[in-house]
C-alpha cells in the first residue's frame, strides 16, 4: 500500500504510475545495476531510462551505464563484460545541504575559527 501510494503521489521515490504504465506498455528490460537500479529502452530504442531502487538520484547511476543511457554507447553493460576503468570512481551521494557537506578553509560553516587577517588591510567605513 505505501509503495502504490508514494507512485501516485510522489516522483522522486522509485517510479510515478505513468512511468510503470509506460514500462510496461513500450520498455524493454536491459538489466540491473549493482545499486539495484533497474534500465530499460523503449522497443524501437530511441528513448532509455532507469527505475531507481529509492530516491531519485541521477548521481547514482554508475559510469558504465550512465554511457549507455546518453547514447555514448549502444552496448549496455548487462551485454558485455564491462570492467570500470582504474581512474572512475565508485559512487559518493551528493552531500549538499547535509551536516557532511564539503566546507572549504575559512567558510562560516566550519567549526575552526577563521584565521586573524594581517594588517595590510583595512575595512572601509561609510564617511571615512
Amino acid at each position: 500500500m505505501k509503495t502504490l501510494l508514494l507512485e501516485l503521489f510522489t516522483w522522486w521515490n522509485s517510479q510515478t504510475m505513468g512511468t510503470r504504465f509506460f514500462t510496461w506498455r513500450k520498455g524493454d528490460f536491459v538489466g540491473e545495476d549493482e545499486f539495484g537500479n533497474k534500465y530499460y529502452k523503449e522497443r524501437d530504442g530511441k528513448k532509455r531510462w532507469v527505475i531507481y531502487n529509492g530516491p531519485a538520484e541521477a548521481s547514482a547511476i554508475p559510469s558504465g551505464w550512465h554511457g549507455w543511457m546518453h547514447h555514448r554507447t549502444d552496448t549496455a553493460p548487462s551485454e558485455e563484460t564491462y570492467h570500470a576503468k582504474h581512474w572512475q570512481k565508485p559512487h559518493v551521494a551528493n552531500r549538499t545541504g547535509t551536516p557532511e557537506a564539503y566546507r572549504p578553509h575559512g567558510s562560516i560553516l566550519t567549526p575552526e575559527n577563521r584565521p586573524e587577517v594581517s594588517g595590510d588591510y583595512e575595512a572601509w567605513t561609510p564617511g571615512s
